[in-house]
């Protein structure tokens, strides 16, 4: 079973060398995507910096919506659905910024929200196919 997700959570698709050179543990979660444990998004930024590397953050928010209460399952799936929008795009991070569960005329949804994160060496957002190589 995977790990149960937060709002703040940072998902990650690490390379071999990511947890050396940032100094972060994490645990798998779907696919590729693993959850970095016991560190929020503006720890995992001062990490980032530190190597001399930057993390940067998508302006765009990336929402998945399904019927129903909130729910671990129900929750994992619409973020495997997040990552798949986000990988799209060849970023390598997602924060999880909400997972609301709400009412509408008596039916329960929830909305989970994230922002896709990039790590990369320059300072400069690589293009589409720079990401992808």
């Amino acid at each position: 079973m995977p790990p149960s997700v937060q709002v703040g959570a940072i998902l990650i698709e690490p390379w071999p060398a990511m947890t050396k050179l940032f100094g972060i543990e994490s645990e798998p979660y779907s696919g590729s995507w693993s959850v970095v444990k016991a560190i929020n998004g503006f720890a995992l930024d001062r990490k980032i910096h530190a190597a001399g590397w930057n993390f940067f953050f998508m302006a765009v928010e990336v929402n998945v919506v399904f019927l129903g209460a909130r729910d671990t399952d129900k929750i994992h799936s619409a973020l495997t659905r997040i990552l798949g929008k986000v990988r799209e795009q060849n970023f390598n991070c997602v924060e999880v910024t909400a997972i609301v569960a709400k009412r509408f005329l008596g039916v329960p949804y929830t909305m989970v929200s994230a922002h896709s994160r990039h790590i990369q060496q320059s300072v400069y957002l690589d293009s589409t196919n720079a990401r992808r190589a």
